[in-house]
């Protein structure tokens, strides 16, 4: 019956993971990433040449060996086997998809998308179609907007969305670097960690980064970050000399927005900091760029320069309050479809 038709599904997308930790794996995953142009836009004549000649020769090996560090599997007590990002997501997916059903005392899909890899758009579009969905809101899971993010998920959606015969009606959630909701978890899990932990004497916030090149051409991303940043130092309370907004994982050789993180905690660990703490607020779920990134070679920068002691806070991942934030997007975000 027409009535039974949930009255929307939801997109929830993130960006995506290799299969496996292994060369293969990651150079298939990598090849698919960096020729979009939003991640990379130097010429594609010379771009070809630099990534196929150069970067998925020599780089997959490395990449593969962090991923592998970090990966999880069930022989080590995970569910199942996978990236962190990929389990992450999976959590999140079930949660919100429950707590849209206490709230709407039905059944609302919710299908998880990546930009690269799998599960592609196609596959997670054809089953909110198979659900009985003709209304859709996208979620990226992308607090700040970045051209090469929430960017990359409209060029994919509209890709595969090309030889679509039934086109929904669509609507997104562009970013909520700002929500109380928001901010109110970040401060939540520092807080609790604080609390369990200690505390240092310096908070570092750790954005991904892009070239400056990209935000003097107007992509908003870097004063979202830094706004970000601003809302969760007041709400801890903190000073100006207590905590700092950084970037982080640059790649190439043109400049990139600045402070670096890496850069920021050598010289922290040169200065003889105590303690520093870490978070990344642009990630909903920790990834290879916070595990092993943040939390292992940062990590050895700060204290192999003289600083005595690192902790990194886990992202927020499918923490209630998080769930919460995300439920609210939707909701406020699907008026009249309800």
């Amino acid at each position: 019956m027409a009535d039974q038709k949930p009255p929307f599904g939801v997109l929830f997308v993130n960006l995506g993971t290799p299969e496996a930790p292994t060369a293969s794996a990651v150079r298939t995953y990598l090849a698919e990433f960096l020729w979009d142009k939003r991640v990379v836009d130097v010429p594609r004549p010379i771009w070809w040449l630099i990534l196929n000649g150069v970067i998925l020769r020599f780089r997959p090996g490395k990449v593969a060996k962090a991923y592998a560090s970090v990966w999880r599997w069930k022989k080590d007590g995970w569910p199942e086997d996978g990236s962190p990002l990929m389990l992450i997501s999976r959590d999140q997916q079930r949660a919100l998809a429950a707590q849209l059903k206490q709230e709407y005392g039905r059944d609302i899909p919710v299908e998880l998308a990546m930009t690269y890899g799998s599960p592609t758009m196609e596959e997670a579009g054809r089953k909110l179609r198979q659900a009985g969905v003709s209304n859709m809101l996208v979620l990226p899971a992308y607090p700040q907007l970045a051209g090469a993010t929430t960017g990359a998920v409209h060029d994919r959606l509209a890709k595969g969305l090309m030889k679509c015969p039934h086109l929904p009606g669509i609507r997104w959630v562009t970013e909520y670097h700002n929500h109380p909701l928001y901010i109110g978890a970040l401060a939540n899990s520092v807080r609790e960690y604080w609390a369990e932990k200690g505390r240092g004497d310096k908070l570092l916030m750790s954005f991904h980064g892009i070239p400056q090149r990209y935000a003097d051409n107007g992509d908003p991303y870097p004063d979202q970050c830094r706004e970000t940043a601003r809302l969760l130092a007041q709400a801890l309370e903190l000073n100006e000399d207590q905590w700092l907004c950084a970037f982080q994982s640059r790649f190439g050789r043109e400049e990139w927005v600045k402070p670096y993180t890496d850069e920021t905690l050598e010289e922290w660990g040169k200065s003889g900091l105590g303690r520093v703490d870490v978070i990344s607020p642009a990630f909903s779920a920790d990834c290879l760029e916070t595990l092993e990134e943040l939390d292992v070679e940062n990590r050895e920068l700060f204290t192999e320069a003289g600083g005595q002691d690192y902790h990194y806070i886990p992202c927020l991942n499918d923490r209630p309050d998080h769930i919460e934030l995300f439920t609210k997007l939707v909701k406020g975000n699907t008026s009249g479809w309800e």
